[in-house]
């Protein structure tokens, strides 16, 4: 089908829709690996999970805490009529009441047994306050290294026990920065990369992470839990990872903004991996002005020697140095920063989700009506290629093979019998009733089959240094880099995912469209903004760029969340009313029919 869109904001371009991402299209040829895992779930010895003994409950859920932002904490701070150990507290009630009981969000898998301490200690300071998140709790996903009391285990029970023996950089940086790390959030078990066939939000040490709009509803994966505590407001922000959409998708569904770094602008350093090509980590917070203060104070502005991305540029840009990084993010926080902007409208995801789409309508008439040109539509030259996703996942297969066994070898006084992917695979097996009651670990087996031959031909039929060489043409060459180049573009806009679906255990997540692969297989940024809300729960859009383009994209995302304001505070319904908009309207162009693609989670 062809259409034209044409007003004075606007350039008349031809619209040519293209299929969506589909990572099964290869699906039957890991049938057998799927079947064989699917004959594990046997009668196991309890193994006990050793999380975090919940919150004495005290009072209940203080509202005065709610949409707080960390400039007006820092401003009572410095005024004295406020202090981190007051905030602390708060937060931890709203925790007892809304997170462990009541609507029971289970968003967090435990609390800082010394947040208190430390939040005593920053009280203790005097004026002017070293830190620039100085008493600002923060929540880190449970793949983030911290050097305390803490675990860290992305969610399994094969790494509880001796904590880290060392921070991660990123965990480094809160601390210098003055923030109090509060605790660790519930995930998508190893970051969604255990099994086709998950929920998004589920854990082995968890459990179910829920949504704060709908408990039924799903926060999407892998950094469920630091979406939807954000969301929640317990806590003032986090921090996840994102592989292929796990920091924007979780944004998206939790109604907050999500900051997906360039590869390398962030440290990986201690964070447990999937694959050190695409992994980066990046802020989830209510505010364009949160996600960015925390992103000034992550980024890693001289090479860190545990993370040799810190010191290149991702895949996309091979061979172009790095660039210097900003000494703060937040000077490019601008409230009519879409003024004179030329953005382009990605349409190529539309026709999955009407209500999506007429949010992302809405969105766009908004961005133009706010002085930017949009060059609509825009369409990825390559994105059936990308939809495969053949070549990406033989990327991540290869890498998290290698990388997991590196990261492992850093870990001491866990179950496991030894630092491969076969002893994690032999654990879950050894303890399926815990591990997986749900879904087996098809993705593990399947990269246990890889060889570490970079040039060799591997199970999906691509060799990994051919997989990197098609990456880098249909994402960046040819993708990203010449859509912004031929167009003259500041940057590229697409509705970020579909409305949170009702969580289904047994029959895996309903991903229905997502616009995160083209930037993910190349390393480049994306900024999820809250964008408006469909039958009482939220959807997104994203703010995509080349690498490094982090102060564009900001000034465009804050300018758009001044004129839209579209974020809402969630109430943590048990299940959804269904009272929303009024009767769909078919637009001019007329709805596309909704195809049913299967889809792999967000990693």
């Amino acid at each position: 089908m062809t259409d034209e869109t044409e007003n004075s904001n606007h350039e008349t371009v031809t619209k040519k829709s293209v299929s969506r991402r589909d990572f099964l299209k290869y699906g039957t040829g890991v049938a057998a690996v799927a079947a064989g895992a699917g004959g594990l779930l046997g009668k196991i010895p309890f193994l006990p999970s050793a999380i975090t003994p919940t919150l004495t409950p005290q009072s209940p859920p203080s509202p005065g805490i709610e949409e707080v932002t960390i400039a007006q904490l820092e401003a009572q701070y410095t005024a004295g009529t406020l202090t981190a150990t007051s905030v602390v507290n708060m937060y931890e009630n709203r925790i007892r009441a809304l997170d462990q009981s009541g609507p029971r969000l289970n968003s967090l898998l435990q609390v800082n047994r010394d947040a208190l301490t430390i939040a005593h200690q920053l009280d203790a300071q005097a004026h002017p306050f070293p830190g620039m998140l100085h008493g600002i709790p923060i929540l880190l996903k449970d793949n983030i290294d911290t050097h305390d009391q803490m675990q860290t285990a992305a969610g399994s029970l094969a790494l509880v026990g001796t904590p880290a023996l060392q921070d991660s950089t990123v965990a480094a940086h809160l601390r210098a920065a003055g923030a109090i790390i509060l605790g660790k959030t519930n995930l998508s078990e190893w970051a969604n990369f255990r099994s086709f066939f998950s929920s998004s939000g589920w854990s082995g040490r968890g459990g179910q992470c829920n949504n704060p709009y709908a408990i039924d509803r799903n926060p999407c994966g892998s950094s469920s839990g630091s979406g939807a505590a954000t969301s929640g407001n317990l806590t003032t922000v986090s921090i996840g990872t994102e592989t292929d959409g796990s920091i924007v998708c979780p944004a998206n569904a939790n109604g907050v903004v999500g900051i997906k770094p360039t590869v390398g602008l962030v440290s990986r350093a201690g964070v447990i991996p999937i694959s050190h090509t695409q992994d980066t980590v990046g802020p989830h917070a209510r505010t364009v002005a949160d996600a960015a203060t925390v992103l000034t104070a992550i980024a890693q502005r001289t090479p860190d020697p545990r993370d040799p991305a810190t010191s290149a540029s991702p895949l996309g840009k091979l061979g172009q140095p790095r660039p210097a990084l900003p000494a703060d993010y937040r000077a490019f926080l601008n409230s009519k920063g879409l003024q004179g902007a030329r953005i382009g409208v990605v349409r190529d995801f539309e026709g999955f989700s009407p209500h999506a789409d007429a949010i992302f309508d809405s969105a766009i008439t908004a961005i133009g009506s706010a002085g930017a040109t949009l060059v609509d539509p825009i369409s990825f030259p390559h994105l059936a290629d990308i939809n495969t996703g053949l070549a990406e996942f033989t990327v991540l297969l290869f890498d998290f093979k290698i990388d997991i066994a590196n990261y492992l070898t850093t870990r001491t006084g866990v179950p496991i019998a030894s630092p491969t992917l076969q002893a994690l695979i032999d654990f879950n097996n050894a303890n399926a009733s815990q591990e997986m009651p749900f879904f087996a670990q098809e993705i593990f087996d399947l990269a246990n089959m890889f060889s570490s031959d970079p040039n060799a031909i591997q199970p999906l039929g691509l060799s990994y240094n051919d997989s990197l060489a098609i990456d880098q043409k249909i994402g960046a060459t040819e993708g990203i880099d010449q859509l912004l180049k031929d167009n003259n573009l500041d940057a590229l806009i697409a509705g970020t995912d579909n409305p949170p679906w009702p969580t289904d255990l047994i029959n895996s997540d309903h991903f229905v469209f997502g616009t995160s692969s083209p930037c993910a297989i190349v390393g480049y940024p994306i900024i999820n903004v809250p964008a408006g809300m469909t039958f009482g729960v939220p959807v997104g859009i994203s703010f995509m760029g080349t690498a490094f383009s982090e102060p564009t994209l900001i000034k465009l995302a804050s300018g758009f969340e001044t004129v839209t304001q579209a974020r809402q505070k969630p109430q943590f319904l048990q299940t959804l009313p269904f009272s929303g908009p009024p009767p769909f309207r078919v637009r001019g162009r007329g709805l596309v029919p909704k195809r049913n693609v299967p889809l792999v989670s967000e990693l």
